[in-house]
């Protein structure tokens, strides 16, 4: 049964001032797009968004060569994360910067997702020079967004509201931006990593946020789709899905997901969410060491026509070659047997070439 708090939220989802697509719009959409093969995109030399974007760090003669290695495999799009901070400090710098990215993208034959909030890692980001990775530490420097403090005030979401709507409103006709991912994994706690430092009550905040950041982004009219993608839990029904993934489904104009396991676990995943009938988009995949490989994966997405976007391109500031255990035991002056992200290294070097090939083969068909 449905909780008086999760109806409230359908509730508001329904009252929503600009429509979702149908299904019919969104399949016709996504007749006119290619496969979409790409990976979450940070730049080698950026610990997380803020380094990214940051007007002291934006780094386009780095992107332009990274990107080009992409393109060189190819890869046609990218999903990349934005941030509200840097909409709060600069948003005219902020927007020029986008701008430039894809401008740089588009030059690669690229058009990127661009994803508003993240629920993933330290809770509490803050601009100005980011501190240096944690030896041996898996996205040690990631930030979420909106932080834990902003998240916790609401005379904050005037402020996420601006950032939203100016945001999209600025790229809403672009052809360059393929989809808008309004929220990633907004009900991750981070329980192996900061949980203890996330509020108490944040999937409930953030379960009230999501669709007033659905709303928001709809009131800038976009021509692009918007989508949340779900990330762990049961889709087969609509009676097994978590609060937090039936607010996503109900609002995604095409349907995106994670999996990071093998590919007849994928596969399941898949067919799990066809029911609903619009395009799949699978936005995070490829973690080597839980099963879940290019080899494996990409020709179960390629078969069923679902996006394919792979985390990580660079070997970098990120350090997610390295495996999710790594928080609780780093790999301080050693590599893992087997990378657990990434398809370069950081001298544009494939990883594996055999694996590299295998990507070039399959979307050149």
């Amino acid at each position: 049964m449905m909780t008086r708090f999760l109806v409230a939220v359908l509730l508001l989802a329904a009252q929503l001032p600009a429509q979702k697509w149908t299904a019919q719009a969104a399949n016709e959409w996504y007749a006119h797009q290619p496969w979409l093969v790409g990976a979450n995109y940070l730049p080698s030399n950026a610990i997380n968004e803020l380094e990214m974007w940051q007007a002291d760090t934006f780094d386009p003669r780095r992107i332009d060569q990274e990107l080009g290695w992409a393109a060189g495999i190819g890869m046609n799009t990218m999903r990349v994360f934005l941030h509200d901070l840097l909409w709060q400090q600069d948003p005219s710098g902020y927007q020029a910067r986008i701008d430039k990215f894809l401008e740089i993208a588009a030059k690669h034959k690229i058009r990127p997702m661009l994803v508003l909030f993240d629920s993933c890692w330290d809770p509490f980001p803050k601009l100005g020079r980011q501190h240096a990775p944690t030896p041996g530490v898996h996205n040690s420097g990631w930030v979420q967004s909106p932080g834990a403090a902003a998240l916790t005030d609401p005379a904050q979401q005037k402020r996420l509201e601006a950032y939203v709507k100016g945001v999209v409103a600025a790229f809403a006709t672009d052809q360059r931006v393929v989809a808008w991912d309004i929220w990633n994994e907004p009900d991750n706690k981070n329980t192996n990593s900061y949980g203890k430092k996330e509020p108490a009550n944040k999937v409930d905040l953030v379960l009230a946020m999501l669709p007033k950041a659905f709303a928001w982004a709809r009131a800038a009219g976009p021509k692009q789709p918007l989508t949340s993608g779900v990330w762990q839990g049961d889709w087969s029904t609509d009676e097994k899905l978590s609060p937090m993934a039936r607010v996503q489904l109900e609002l995604s104009d095409v349907i995106s997901f994670h999996n990071y396991n093998k590919p007849e676990d994928l596969e399941k995943a898949i067919r799990s969410l066809q029911r609903l009938g619009r395009p799949l988009l699978c936005t995070e995949y490829m973690a080597r060491g839980n099963g879940s490989t290019f080899q494996g994966s990409l020709p179960v997405l390629k078969k069923h026509k679902v996006a394919a976007i792979n985390w990580g391109l660079v070997e970098g500031k990120a350090q997610t070659h390295l495996p999710w255990d790594s928080w609780q035991k780093p790999y301080v002056g050693r590599e893992p047997a087997v990378w657990f992200h990434e398809v370069f290294r950081n001298d544009g070097r494939p990883y594996a070439p055999a694996e590299t090939a295998f990507i070039r083969g399959i979307t050149a068909k």
